[in-house]
C-alpha cells in the first residue's frame, strides 16, 4: 500500500513509519522541516517538505495514495487552538475529497465526543466533525488516552516541591497510553479495510493519579511522591505565577476538570477497547527517570 504519514518523525510518527516500511508498505512522511529529510529517507520512506497549512501540497502528496495517517500537531503558540484544529482538519477534508483517498485513520482524543469542557481536546472533537463529512471514506478516530509523554511536563514541578500538584490528581482515574501503542493501532488500521466512520480507543493502561505519581517517584528515588488536587482557583494562580500565557491557563483548567469530574472518560467507559497496549507506565518511568536525572 501506499501511505502518508503526517506529524514528521515525532513521538508516534516514527514508529509507525518504521512498522510499515518493515512490512513492505510505500510510505512517505509529511515535514515541515527540511533537517528531517535524511532521517526520514534512512527509515526508507519518501520525505515531503511541507506545511499543512497548505491545501494544494497536501493534495500533491495525496494523490495516489491508499490511505493517509492524519495527525494535528499541537500549537501552544496561537491564542486560538481549536480555530487552528479547524484550519488544519478542513485542509485534510479538502485535500481527501479531491484525492480520492479511501482509508484515513486521525489521531483524536479520549474525551472528543464532548463539544465543551475539555480545552485543548475541543480540537479534536471539531477535526473529528470535519472528517466524519467525508463521503465514500472509510474514517478510524483513533481517541487515545493521557500520552504518557505529558508527564515529562511535571519534571520541574518535582524537582522544585517535591510533588505533583493540578485540578486533578490523587484517585482521580487517568487512561493512559505510549506513543508506540497508539503506533501499532495506527498501522493496524490503516492496512484494514474499512467502511464508514469508526472510533478506536487506545490505551496502555489505567492508573489513577496517585498510583501514576507512587510509579514515577519509585522511578526517581522519590517512593513517597504524591499527586496533589488542587482548586481551579489555585492551579490558575500557579500558572499565573509562572507566566504561563492565558489561552494556556484556560484551556489546561478545562482539560484537568474535566478529567477531575469524569466526564473525559465517560464514553472511554462504554467503548474501552478489547486489548490494552504493551507499554506500561513502569516501562515508561524508566526513561522519565534518565531525563529526570539530565534536568
Amino acid at each position: 500500500m501506499k501511505v502518508v504519514i503526517t506529524g514528521s518523525l515525532g513521538n508516534i510518527s516514527k514508529p509507525l513509519v518504521k512498522e510499515l516500511v518493515q512490512k513492505g508498505h510505500t510510505v512517505t512522511v509529511i515535514s515541515s522541516n527540511s533537517d528531517k529529510q535524511k532521517d526520514i529517507e534512512a527509515l526508507g520512506a519518501t520525505a515531503a517538505i511541507g506545511v499543512l497549512e497548505d491545501v494544494d501540497f497536501l493534495v500533491s502528496i495525496f494523490t495516489g495514495a491508499d490511505a493517509v495517517y492524519a495527525m494535528i500537531p499541537p500549537n501552544f503558540v496561537t491564542t486560538d487552538s481549536r480555530a487552528y484544529y479547524q484550519q488544519i482538519g478542513r485542509n485534510y477534508m479538502q485535500a481527501i475529497r479531491q484525492t480520492g483517498v479511501k482509508r484515513v485513520v486521525h489521531l483524536s482524543s479520549w474525551g472528543a465526543h464532548l463539544d465543551k469542557g475539555t480545552g485543548f481536546i475541543l480540537g479534536s472533537h471539531d477535526a473529528e466533525c470535519l472528517l466524519n463529512e467525508l463521503k465514500d471514506v472509510a474514517v478510524t478516530h483513533l481517541r487515545a488516552g493521557f500520552i504518557y509523554y505529558n508527564l515529562y511536563n511535571f519534571a520541574d514541578m518535582i524537582k522544585r516541591t517535591g510533588f505533583i500538584r493540578s485540578n486533578y490528581g490523587d484517585d482521580d482515574k487517568i487512561v493512559m497510553v505510549a506513543p508506540e501503542d497508539i503506533a501499532s493501532a495506527a498501522a493496524e488500521e490503516l492496512v484494514t479495510v474499512g467502511t464508514g466512520v469508526n472510533v478506536r480507543y487506545v490505551a496502555s493502561g489505567e492508573y489513577t493519579a496517585r498510583e501514576a505519581a507512587s510509579i514515577l517517584g519509585a522511578a526517581i528515588g522519590k517512593p513517597d511522591l504524591k499527586w496533589i488536587t488542587v482548586s481551579n482557583e489555585q492551579m490558575q494562580a500557579g500558572m499565573e505565577q509562572h507566566g504561563v500565557p492565558a489561552h494556556i491557563i484556560t484551556n489546561s483548567i478545562e482539560l484537568g476538570a474535566s478529567i477531575h469530574n469524569g466526564t473525559l472518560k465517560e464514553d472511554y467507559e462504554l467503548h474501552k477497547p478489547l486489548t490494552i497496549g504493551k507499554v506500561k507506565l513502569e516501562d515508561f518511568a524508566k526513561d522519565f527517570a534518565v531525563a529526570f536525572a539530565k534536568n
